[in-house]
This record gives structure tokens, C-alpha cells and sequence, in this order.
């Protein structure tokens, strides 16, 4: 499976950007889906994630400004980012899980089997 995700780039605070993330090559079935964001000199931390249903998982510091969604058919798991802040700047990587999880095991990193190579989101104030 690849993840190619696309979507970031310079935007001033208080506007959107719409991140995508599209798999391919061969599997079975995608179960959930995930963005998480890395800051310079940070731990990667999760943005959001949602479940094969549609279900949504927030991390706190976006709950109200960002949205997730998924097309199953395209295999595709977009992030709809509005009211950017400055503090949002960072590489956005998508990932997925072949597994079914819990609310907690989202949360974290090695419960994703695969990663996309990351999008840079860059918020100036």
C-alpha cells in the first residue's frame, strides 16, 4: 500500500486548506485513517482520525476548526482544515490501520500500519 498525500502549503491564519490522502497498490480493506502533524522539534501527534464507518476521533487543539472525512470508494481520506493558527504550522502526515481499533490505540502512532510521506502546512500570523 502507498499513501500520496497533497494539499499543503502558505497560508495566513484564520484560512482553510483541504488535505488529501489517497492509497494504492493492493489490500483488502482499509479500516481507519489518520492525519497526525509533527512541528519542528515535536513528537508527532494525532490530528484526527476516522473509522471505516465515518466516524470522526479528534485531538483536542482542532476540535471545531478541522474536519475529517473519507471516501471508501476511492480509498481516499481528506482534512478540511479552517480557522488555521499560526501554531498549526507543521508536516501533516496521513496513515491507516488494517486493524480494528479502540478510541485510545488511534491516538497512537504504532497502531498504523502504513504512513504518507507528509505535506508541509505552513500558518503565518
Amino acid at each position: 500500500v502507498q499513501l500520496q498525500a497533497s494539499g499543503g502549503g502558505l497560508v495566513q491564519a484564520g484560512g482553510s486548506l483541504i488535505l488529501s490522502c489517497a492509497a494504492s497498490g493492493t489490500f483488502r480493506k482499509i479500516n481507519d485513517m489518520g492525519w497526525y502533524h509533527q512541528a519542528l522539534g515535536k513528537q508527532r501527534e494525532l490530528v484526527m482520525a476516522i473509522t471505516d464507518d465515518g466516524r470522526p476521533q479528534y485531538g483536542e487543539s482542532v476540535k471545531g476548526r478541522f474536519t475529517i472525512y473519507r471516501d471508501n470508494v476511492k480509498n481516499t481520506v481528506y482534512l478540511q482544515m479552517n480557522s488555521l493558527k499560526p501554531e498549526d504550522t507543521a508536516n501533516y502526515y496521513c496513515a491507516t490501520s488494517f486493524r480494528y481499533g479502540s478510541a485510545w490505540s488511534r491516538c497512537f502512532a504504532p497502531y498504523y500500519d502504513k504512513w504518507g510521506q507528509g505535506t508541509q502546512v505552513t500558518v503565518s500570523s
